[in-house]
């Protein structure tokens, strides 16, 4: 255990208490409790980014995996964060990925890596040699470097006599480069215990570029022995499984039972990932330090850095965004030659605690109080100084939950949704009034969250229907969230009276897969027409067009 007067625990606790500045005024109540609780978030911070490797690169010292008995590529491969020249390459060494430990001795692996032109590896762009560390839970995260533009590669891995599948992945184009067309996907919400990874399998097969994960990667709530909705009768699911997640080995175990899933591995294998989160890769409708039922927020961080390291652990992200106890820089910004910049956000590491309740709610004074954010100020600033800086025909931000104004219900007593950026207008209002001061050239949001999809146009004022529209937002249905769902949900006339800016709102689970051109955008909302079976076939329920200059949508 760490001494209260060691020089780490200060600085850890100085870095806990800078963030309480920020979040509380001096002499404030709140910002007494919160300092109060420094010291024991601060060995959080310990907990969790003290006794890991540097380096992952390194593979002299590390022993071969000659001595693995079993296959330990059962979570199949992963590939992120495509840039001109280079990839993220991940897989972690798992045999038995149900179990604590996941079946792996506690030492070294060192395990080869190769990335190709083709699918046979005859032509071999780049190889290495690599280390998965037991302190990262054997998972690997290879930088890739030196490949062509915009290309379509092939990478595997190997551990002592084991040859990973293969993974299928594709550069950027170069930054000058002109591209006529980008074909991306967007997804989120895949609760494991609602049913099956239908539309990941058919995502698989789409001709795309890079997909986008827009939160709720993994549920931390239980899955009982028969897998929830999915209702096995072949297999009985380990019982650990049955309780929320709450530390770094419930974290870990279940990203295990998540991607142990043949048609989440098949859609990575297929495809380059840019991943970011919402709330249940940690916890439901969690604000920055604020659990969602309240409680000590050192308790809390200690969660949160679990759950960050987990996350990190399994997702193809680069060192950039490891994480350093309870923090981790998620925000960050890709480009795909002058066609696209994507501003990929992260609204729930820094944002303010949601006023009145965490869900539907009636609006009150302080809602309207400029301080509040989703962002936090430093993120605020870099995507405003990203837009000055676009010179991309489309510029996309890809993030977590719903932009546009949502009224419950046509009425005056109507509520919003205070987990949404209803719960913060000022922040949206500077977030709209950035990209027009920025010039920013077609403005596209990309959200999920919802379990529904939605076509929005932003409005400039959102209660003239007539008022310019400043952008469109792309809402991605659940992939598996709220199971089956319906063509037309329950709320649907109420919503479509009450905002005249949707478009489109289509309630079943799937995908959107968006193409990006010179002179316009489409997105195909696809769907499944049931997730508690599996096997559904897919189809596009509707589609959706917006005109390079022209913002707003239309029906293709």
């Amino acid at each position: 255990m760490y001494q209260l007067h060691t020089p780490e625990l200060r600085v850890a606790a100085r870095r806990i208490a800078r963030r309480i500045d920020s979040a509380a005024p001096q002499g404030s109540p709140g910002r007494r409790r919160l300092l109060r609780s420094a010291v024991p978030a601060a060995m959080a911070v310990l907990a969790f980014g003290t006794g890991l490797p540097r380096s992952t690169a390194h593979a002299a010292t590390a022993p071969g995996g000659g001595h693995l008995p079993d296959d330990p590529f059962t979570l199949g491969v992963a590939s992120g964060d495509p840039g001109p020249a280079s990839v993220l390459l991940w897989t972690r060494l798992a045999p038995r990925p149900y179990e604590p430990g996941s079946g792996m001795p506690r030492v070294p692996i060192s395990v080869g890596w190769e990335i190709a032109h083709d699918e046979r590896f005859r032509r071999v762009a780049r190889r290495g040699t690599a280390v998965a560390h037991p302190e990262l839970d054997h998972s690997l995260h290879i930088e890739a470097h030196g490949l062509d533009h915009d290309r379509v590669h092939y990478y595997r891995f190997r551990a002592g006599p084991w040859i990973s599948p293969t993974g299928r992945t594709r550069t950027a184009p170069a930054r000058t480069a002109r591209i006529r067309e980008l074909r991306l996907a967007a997804v989120s919400c895949q609760a494991y215990h609602e049913g099956y990874y239908t539309a990941h399998r058919h995502l698989a097969g789409e001709d795309l570029d890079v997909v986008f994960h827009l939160g709720d990667y993994l549920y931390e709530y239980p899955v009982d022995a028969a897998g929830g909705a999915r209702a096995y009768t072949d297999r009985t699911l380990p019982a650990h499984f049955n309780r929320e997640t709450v530390t770094l080995e419930d974290y870990r175990l279940r990203y295990g039972l998540y991607r142990s899933d043949p048609d989440l591995q098949a859609a990575h294998a297929a495809h380059a990932f840019v991943l970011t989160w919402d709330d249940h890769e940690t916890e439901n409708n969690y604000a920055g330090g604020t659990p969602e039922d309240g409680g000590p927020t050192d308790e809390f961080l200690l969660r949160r850095a679990a759950a960050y390291r987990a996350y990190w652990e399994n997702q193809p992200l680069r060192p950039p965004q490891r994480p350093d106890g309870p923090d981790m820089r998620l925000y960050r910004r890709l480009r795909f030659g002058r066609l696209a910049q994507f501003d990929v956000l992260d609204t729930r590491q820094y944002r303010s605690d949601q006023l009145y309740g965490d869900g539907w709610q009636r609006p009150g004074p302080e809602l309207e109080d400029p301080a509040r954010t989703m962002t936090g100020a430093p993120q605020e600033r870099w995507l405003l100084d990203g837009w000055r800086q676009s010179a991309a025909l489309w510029n996309v931000v890809p993030q977590q939950v719903v932009l546009a104004r949502r009224r419950d219900a046509p009425v005056d007593a109507y509520r919003l949704s205070m987990d949404a950026w209803d719960g913060c207008p000022a922040a949206r209002r500077r977030f709209l009034a950035g990209a027009e001061a920025a010039g920013v050239r077609n403005l596209m949001v990309l959200t999920g969250d919802v379990h529904v999809s939605y076509g929005f146009d932003l409005k400039e004022d959102w209660d003239d229907p007539d008022s310019r529209t400043v952008g469109t937002e792309i809402a991605a249905t659940s992939i598996s969230s709220g199971r089956n769902g319906a063509d037309r949900p329950a709320n649907h006339a109420d919503l479509t009276a009450a905002n005249p800016h949707i478009r489109l709102l289509h309630g079943r689970r799937g995908y959107a897969r968006i193409t990006l051109g010179e002179r316009q955008a489409r997105v195909d909302y696809r769907a499944v027409a049931a997730v508690t079976v599996p096997g559904a076939p897919v189809t596009t329920a509707a589609s959706l067009v917006t005109e390079e200059g022209n913002p707003g949508f239309h029906p293709a």
